[in-house]
């Protein structure tokens, strides 16, 4: 791979991270809670890349492209995850305590093994992830050669980059409602990002019918 071709593959990923999708949302999330719930999140969305770069590698995403019938099942199953960590952030802010009991708080923090778990698998339910990277990882491997070892390389160069952009995206998430330091406003964009991970898997999964 040429030095221009790596650069071209590195601006694609950063728009794909850049582009508004669950992984923000979900980092967003978990970040009003505490920091390393926010970065626990973004590795496990992260990590989902090198999982589709390595199905792309030994050619079961082609034959996710290829079936109707298979993608619509894996959209109908990520958006009813979405739907069910949307109403989970619901229900938790309105189990909220208030911020001065600190003791509280800390137990209310979610677990880092759950919300990593919920970053790696929305972004392994999520075939538009795996659909960019056949679309996109063809172009960047050798005329008529398919290099699982090359494809798994791009993957770690998407995870990076996602890394550092969800890394940044929890930190300064997070910053902000310390800064603002008012439960209220915490409890409302708790809320808010919980209606849009909702509305994100309805409309995943009404239109894996369309």
């Amino acid at each position: 791979m040429t030095l221009s071709s790596l650069a071209a593959f590195v601006g694609l990923c950063v728009i794909l991270a850049l582009t508004p999708g669950p992984d923000s949302f979900l980092v967003l999330r978990y970040s009003l809670s505490n920091v390393k719930a926010g970065l626990s999140a973004g590795l496990g969305s992260s990590l989902g890349s090198i999982f589709w770069a390595g199905l792309v590698g030994i050619g079961l995403a082609a034959l996710l492209e290829q079936s109707a019938e298979a993608y619509r099942v894996v959209k109908i199953i990520g958006g009813l995850y979405l739907v069910y960590l949307g109403i989970s952030a619901f229900i938790h802010s309105r189990r909220g305590q208030p911020a001065h009991q600190e003791q509280d708080s800390v137990e209310a923090a979610p677990k880092l093994c759950s919300t990593f778990l919920a970053g790696l698998v929305s972004c392994m339910l999520n075939p538009k992830v795996g659909l960019f990277f056949l679309a996109v990882v063809p172009q960047f491997l050798p005329p008529g050669e398919a290099s699982l070892g090359l494809t798994m390389l791009l993957g770690v160069i998407d995870f990076v980059i996602s890394m550092l952009y969800l890394g940044v995206l929890s930190l300064v998430a997070t910053k902000a409602v310390l800064w603002l330091k008012r439960p209220s406003v915490t409890k409302a964009l708790e809320r808010t990002s919980a209606a849009i991970l909702t509305a994100l898997g309805l409309g995943t999964a009404v239109s894996a019918n369309s």
